[in-house]
């Protein structure tokens, strides 16, 4: 009987120092997730070859009505703002890729960007219109069948035309272009015989060269304008907005617009 209560005294010990082991070795309570840091600067990502949204003067800077809106927007929250001019085809993955925090460029708001891009309010209104030669046979949509016509890539005159079916399957070609001012160059040398282009480039180019362009009454449709942040940066997504209401409620805004457009253009 000693024996057995010893035995059973030592296995007794032994559970309840087990136990003991375990309560000690319970992990500590996981330390609070820091604040993350408040943003100082935003990288604007764009096409540096966009007039008048955004592009170089004769000096090499960059210049634009983007620009000028992105700078007041940014000295109203107090933040930096760098200019990076990026492969407006790779637009997205640049975003995610967190090499630029905003795409802010004439950048139009789609439902199939959405999937990808938050996007803030609309601040301007746009049409995809068509410019051919002020000579030119062409008058509307339907005359476009068996023409050769330019679009820049990865942009949403593209998608527009695209939408269109009947239209776009009547095209002899759709040539796609690095930027718009190239595809202009191509159309007054005739490698083109037509292109569909943001209303604001178009029309910027054909009030320079009226006697070498030609804008149709018809167009690829109308689209809003908005400023493409990363889904999960709401925290800026929510100061772009604030900015772009003060600047609209203010003015501000509709100044800019008056400086490159001649008048107010802001949505």
């Amino acid at each position: 009987m000693k024996k057995f209560a010893a035995v059973a005294l030592l296995t007794l010990t032994a559970v309840l120092a087990g136990c003991s082991k375990q309560e000690s070795a319970a992990p500590a309570a996981a330390a609070p997730t820091p604040e993350p840091a408040a943003i100082t600067k935003i990288v604007v990502g764009l096409d540096d070859n966009f007039p008048p949204m955004g592009f170089r003067d004769d000096k090499n800077e960059l210049v634009g009505f983007d620009i000028d809106m992105a700078r007041e927007a940014a000295k109203r929250l107090g933040l930096e703002v760098e200019f990076k001019p990026i492969d407006w085809s790779a637009k997205e993955a640049e975003l995610s890729g967190k090499r630029v925090d905003a795409l802010w460029n004439g950048l139009t708001i789609t439902e199939e960007r959405k999937q990808n891009i938050a996007f803030t309010a609309p601040y301007m209104e746009n049409h995809q219109i068509i410019v051919v030669p002020a000579n030119s046979e062409i008058k509307a949509k339907a005359d476009l069948a068996g023409k050769v016509v330019g679009a820049q890539e990865g942009s949403s005159a593209v998608d527009a035309i695209k939408k269109e079916a009947a239209v776009f399957e009547s095209f002899k070609e759709l040539k796609t272009f690095g930027d718009n001012v190239t595809a202009l160059m191509d159309l007054s040398t005739g490698r083109l015989e037509a292109v569909v282009v943001d209303e604001v480039v178009g029309r910027y180019y054909v009030a320079k060269k009226p006697d070498q362009y030609a804008v149709l009454d018809e167009n690829f449709g109308t689209e809003e304008y908005g400023v493409g942040v990363r889904k999960d940066d709401t925290d800026l997504q929510g100061k772009l907005d604030k900015a772009l209401n003060e600047m609209k409620g203010d003015g501000a805004a509709a100044k800019i617009a008056e400086q490159w457009f001649g008048k107010n253009i802001i949505k």
